[in-house]
């Protein structure tokens, strides 16, 4: 699998202090990878290393198969958790700067920037100042500004902060429109729904380590632990309850007379789920027998905890 982005073993210390412990990460290319853990964890010092702000101790990071080097930057676009637009500048005025230190002619940004006006409905903003307009207004600028000079691999740190729900469902359709064109992109955010629904890989750092990375769907199947929601109709619930508490581990019930349905959690021994399906069937009707797979929220905080205390 083609990498746009491996960093190997990096390591950054601040004084006394280590932000990144040999920190070795591979994001594929054209994919949504999320980059997780709590405060402190090393996030920030990692994306600032990619971006060129700080350089590692030691290791090494490769873009798209050499080591980094200072033009790379022009094939990266970042949108920082702190905005930093120029309050006081026009709106127009300030994303033709920006698109120019990209790189981007004059006559180029011009033609850009009007496609993502008029794509975001935001024409009229055009000689606005930054300080007239609100937090979500003025985070549709700087997303337009990151995304502008169509880099191969972008950044986004918590690029949902300050829209509401409709507006951030546009720029996650727009990331979703992004990665779909062929662009890598990492994805920072403590909001685990967003994982959930954008994010094919993660890693998660934790006091300045990797302790957890790979496909996300893989992570969730090896963190699962066999434990199944069920629905059956039965004649007495009560009594064929007791006789699956003999057989199975049950974890909660729940039992309607009147519908003669009987609902219940159950962790499973490997390998036998076939069997329990096929006793539920001869001795009732089966309405779901659904495995639960834990979400990535669970799965952070199982693995931070197992780490230590969170901090």
């Amino acid at each position: 699998m083609d990498k746009i982005l491996v960093t190997n073993e990096v390591t950054k210390q601040f004084g006394k202090y280590t932000a990144l412990n040999k920190v070795s990460l591979e994001i594929p290319k054209n994919s949504i990878y999320g980059l997780l853990g709590p405060n402190g964890a090393g996030k920030t010092t990692l994306i600032r290393i990619i971006n060129q702000i700080t350089y590692p101790d030691s290791g090494e990071v490769l873009f798209d198969g050499a080591p980094l080097k200072p033009h790379d930057i022009t094939m990266i676009g970042y949108l920082p958790e702190e905005r930093g637009l120029y309050k006081s500048m026009k709106v127009g005025e300030q994303a033709l700067y920006l698109a120019q230190l990209k790189g981007l002619g004059k006559a180029e940004a011009k033609k850009r920037l009007k496609f993502w006006f008029d794509r975001f409905e935001i024409g009229d903003w055009w000689n606005k100042k930054i300080l007239e307009l609100s937090k979500g207004m003025a985070q549709k600028i700087q997303f337009i500004v990151t995304v502008l000079h169509e880099p191969k691999l972008l950044i986004f740190d918590e690029p949902f902060s300050g829209f509401d729900p409709i507006n951030a469902n546009i720029i996650k359709d727009e990331i979703l429109k992004l990665k779909a064109n062929g662009t890598s992109i990492i994805f920072s955010t403590h909001r685990m729904e967003s994982v959930e629904e954008l994010c094919e890989y993660i890693a998660l750092l934790h006091r300045s380590e990797k302790i957890l990375d790979g496909k996300l769907s893989d992570i969730k199947k090896a963190y699962k632990k066999n434990i199944f929601k069920v629905g059956v109709e039965v004649e007495n619930g009560d009594m064929f309850l007791k006789e699956l508490e003999t057989k199975f581990e049950i974890k909660s019930s729940n039992y309607v007379a009147e519908d003669r349905q009987l609902d219940f959690t159950v962790q499973l021994p490997s390998d036998s789920s076939k069997s329990m399906l096929r006793f539920l069937s001869e001795n009732g009707n089966v309405n779901h027998f659904v495995e639960t797979i834990p979400s990535a929220n669970e799965i952070f905080i199982r693995t931070v905890e197992s780490k230590g205390a969170y901090e």
